[in-house]
């Protein structure tokens, strides 16, 4: 495959995986809010790991898996991407089921741009004059909120994009399969989780019974939920890098901001919509150059 049809596939994926995360996923997440953000993210993690076990299998991906196994440094990697991935479902679920969407999809919002810098600087991915002009004029944005209303500053957003986007930056570094990179993470983060499913099982303030099918089943589409969009999205990230990639993404956040504010009814104070509408003016620069180039 040349190298433009690399790079238009991968725009492709990262605009599926974008969708569905900022629309599909929300919603998702949001119906199974009830249970508590603990039990979502347990539940989140063990059938991502019980999913790709399955695919793992189906796909005849053992002997990759094995083969990074005995690598040192892939392993320390993903060990540390497993943690950062973990930290970002944590605290985006966290946001979710506290009514804080609108600050997630802050996080998302600027999380591309610190892609676009790591991707500068550690992978030599190349600025142009407007690409750069969209980079500040996002800085500015988030200074402009942080010191207009810093009681407001959505923190929970900045964990979420620093989460994120160094966890793009190690997935690029490494050369594995996305399946089998995702496998290996989540079972690293499994003997947590299983601990965690015992404790509240056992104290009973755990909403996933097998006395309810139903309820079984909606928590187990936890997985697909999760596995299908990040899937898409890094794949898409190796295909064509996390600069544009990274703006792509912008495709997320709007949608959570759509949802949040007009179907979750979340505030939006007068500081928070005058940043945001500078970031979209950065995104609009940005995503015009990039159809220009093409």
């Amino acid at each position: 495959m040349s190298k433009n049809n690399n790079f238009n596939k991968g725009i492709f994926l990262t605009a599926a995986g974008s969708f569905w995360w900022g629309f599909i996923g929300v919603i998702y997440f949001k119906y199974i809010a009830f249970a508590g953000h603990v039990e979502v993210v347990i539940h989140r993690s063990l059938w991502t790991t019980v999913m790709l076990i399955l695919t793992s299998i189906f796909f005849s991906r053992i002997d990759n898996i094995k083969k990074i196994i005995q690598n040192r440094k892939k392993i320390f990697i993903l060990f540390l991407s497993g943690l950062l991935i973990f930290t970002n479902w944590s605290v985006w679920i966290y946001a979710v089921s506290t009514d804080r969407i609108i600050d997630a999809s802050f996080g998302y919002f600027i999380m591309p741009i610190i892609s676009i810098f790591l991707g500068f600087f550690f992978l030599q991915e190349k600025l142009n004059f407007k690409s750069k002009i969209s980079v500040l004029i996002v800085v500015f944005s988030i200074f402009y909120l942080i010191f207009s209303d810093y009681k407001s500053t959505p923190w929970v957003g900045l964990i979420v994009a620093i989460s994120w986007s160094f966890y793009n930056l190690l997935r690029k570094i490494i050369n594995v399969q996305t399946d089998v990179g995702l496998l290996i993470e989540s079972l690293f983060i499994l003997p947590v989780i299983l601990i965690a499913f015992y404790l509240i099982v056992q104290n009973n303030v755990n909403d996933f019974d097998l006395s309810n099918p139903k309820l079984m089943f909606i928590f187990m589409l936890a997985g697909p939920m999760t596995v299908i969009p990040l899937y898409l999205y890094v794949r898409g990230v190796e295909l064509c890098g996390l600069g544009p990639t990274g703006m792509i993404f912008y495709i997320t956040p709007t949608l959570q901001f759509i949802l949040g504010y007009f179907l979750y009814n979340e505030p939006l104070n007068t500081e928070k919509l005058i940043s945001f509408i500078f970031i979209w003016i950065a995104v609009f620069i940005y995503l015009k150059d990039l159809y220009e180039k093409k």
